[in-house]
């Protein structure tokens, strides 16, 4: 969705992530970005890491103010980051934001740990929605030091105010934690297939019942030299444009080709499926 807008006017910026509100790299961000734009915060009153784009549907959603160094800083909701970014967007703000970032995360949003991720779904949700979106992760959960990466949102917006994206489309930003001074420059790259090597730890409370812990965060690469986690790996800043289009375009065309019937007659009955009149 292309929107009108003058060069160097401050925007109207939406913040959230999937750490909760309190989140420093969230507050790195608002820190940065807040003396050239209107920045309002909405996010999770408490840490929603890897709910994927999960919506609260059986519960209210409640929203409260939240004050920081002596001020209004923000809001916070009971819900999903999702959730955080539709109310905002519907109920919140007096009209719509000209960008949504998500982030900053402790840790890299690569290969298929996108589709878990809240932060990366927040910005789908914005995407969803027609407000230019971008999800920002920083690769390391160790230490990190975000102020590198806020610096970096502002080229991150100032990119998608120049470069207006197809309609659905969100940015999915992975910085490395290494010193800006050793960065190598800024890669667009496809997503890859990396995933965790994940197992369960079983374990027993003090009553002896039995419960899982997932562990194992060892991410298994795949998807070639040219995608998100290896390039992230040549220190370079990542950034790959996603979509909530999910088909599979290439098998799609295999499997019409194949012109299967599913043993369904034109009249919709079938010789393979029982009649359990």
């Amino acid at each position: 969705m292309k929107r009108e807008h003058k060069k160097n006017k401050p925007l109207t910026v939406l913040l959230t992530n999937d750490d909760g509100i309190y989140a420093p790299g969230l507050y790195a961000l608002h820190h940065e970005l807040k003396a050239d734009h209107q920045v309002c915060v909405v996010a999770p009153e408490t840490e929603m890491s890897a709910v994927g784009h999960a919506i609260t549907l059986s519960l209210p959603i409640r929203v409260r103010s939240v004050q920081r160094d002596g001020s209004f800083y923000g809001h916070a909701v009971t819900g999903t980051p999702a959730d955080c970014v539709k109310i905002a967007v519907q109920e919140l703000l007096d009209r719509p934001p000209d960008v949504i970032l998500s982030g900053i995360n402790p840790g890299s949003n690569v290969g298929v740990n996108i589709l878990y991720s809240g932060t990366v779904s927040a910005a789908t949700e914005g995407a969803f929605m027609g407000v230019p979106s971008a999800a920002i992760s920083l690769d390391t959960r160790t230490n990190p030091d975000y102020r590198f990466a806020a610096r970096f949102s502002r080229e991150i917006i100032r990119f998608m105010m120049e470069n207006p994206m197809s309609d659905g489309t969100a940015l999915n930003v992975n910085v490395p934690a290494v010193p800006a001074r050793e960065i190598k420059g800024v890669s667009l790259v496809r997503q890859g297939l990396s995933m965790f090597d994940e197992r369960y730890e079983r374990r027993s409370d003090p009553r002896g019942n039995v419960y899982y812990w997932l562990a194992g965060e060892k991410i298994i690469e795949n998807g070639g030299t040219d995608c998100d986690s290896a390039v992230l790996k040549e220190k370079k800043i990542t950034i790959t444009p996603i979509h909530y289009d999910l088909t599979c375009l290439p098998e799609l065309e295999r499997l019409k080709a194949a012109a299967p019937s599913f043993g369904l007659e034109p009249n919709g009955t079938s010789s393979s499926i029982p009649n359990t009149k």
